[in-house]
């Protein structure tokens, strides 16, 4: 069922936001200052393309005071839109019955996307 879940995803939209977390992550991966967040939007991207049978766990470094720091800084900087944009694409794909698996995807993807230092896809 994961195989089947994860080819209709991408057909149905999961490419394109897989594609915008990876222009992004490149994007502020050419900037010195920017490498960290890019390789967050990286790991995002792959979580993206492949979002069922994955979850997004705490990692090792979950409790760090570094960990904090940069969540911290990731909402300052206007990354929480992720979230919001996954809810509310979670929200649209509950309408149907057949949306609500693709519904509890973007909302696992939601709440990766607004803490994702830390975490790690298994």
């Amino acid at each position: 069922m994961n195989g089947i879940g994860n080819v209709l995803w991408l057909v149905l939209g999961g490419l394109l936001i897989a594609g915008w977390y990876f222009l992004c992550g490149f994007v502020l991966c050419v900037t010195i200052i920017g490498i960290p967040f890019g390789l967050q939007l990286f790991k995002l991207g792959m979580f993206a393309v492949w979002p069922f049978g994955h979850e997004m766990v705490d990692g090792p470094d979950r409790g760090g005071c570094l960990t904090v720091v940069m969540n911290v800084i990731w909402i300052l900087t206007g990354w929480w839109e992720l979230a919001i944009m996954h809810f509310i694409f979670g929200l649209l794909c509950f309408i149907t019955i057949v949306g609500i698996p693709f519904g509890l995807q973007h909302f696992k993807m939601a709440l990766a996307s607004l803490v994702p230092f830390g975490k790690e896809i298994r």
